[in-house]
């Protein structure tokens, strides 16, 4: 019976049901809502801190020079604590970051599409 219900709830949204609850998890069929497909990569937080904790050892063969490619949290654990960081989204729902850090020769952006580093702007 129970399969049968899930059955049903689950063709009802694939048709253009609102919203169905089975057994206490919501399914939603609403085009406002937006999902983003999760990285198993670390990536950056608002304040330039790693979603997990993340130590670069060049010993150990993590990359010792920033180059395109990357990922935020190996640029942060080059250069340590950030300036700022700016994280928004493409018109095509890429997660795009800014990445900015104040140096002694000036301000450096680094730029971000799904935390990968595509540019360096000086």
């Amino acid at each position: 019976m129970m399969m049968k219900s899930a059955l049903v709830c689950a063709t009802a949204l694939l048709i253009g049901a609102c919203t169905a609850d089975v057994a206490g998890t919501a399914f939603v069929n609403d085009s406002s809502v937006t999902v983003h497909a999760g990285t198993s990569e670390p990536v950056l937080g608002p304040d330039g801190r790693c979603t997990a904790d993340v130590s670069l050892n060049p010993a150990a063969g993590g990359p010792a020079d920033i180059a395109l490619g990357m990922t935020e949290c190996a640029l942060v654990a080059i250069k340590g604590q950030p300036t700022d960081v700016l994280i928004g989204e493409s018109g095509k729902g890429q997660r795009e970051v800014q990445v900015l850090y104040q140096e002694p020769t000036g301000k450096k952006l680094y730029l971000f599409t799904d935390n990968r580093l595509t540019r360096i702007v000086e």
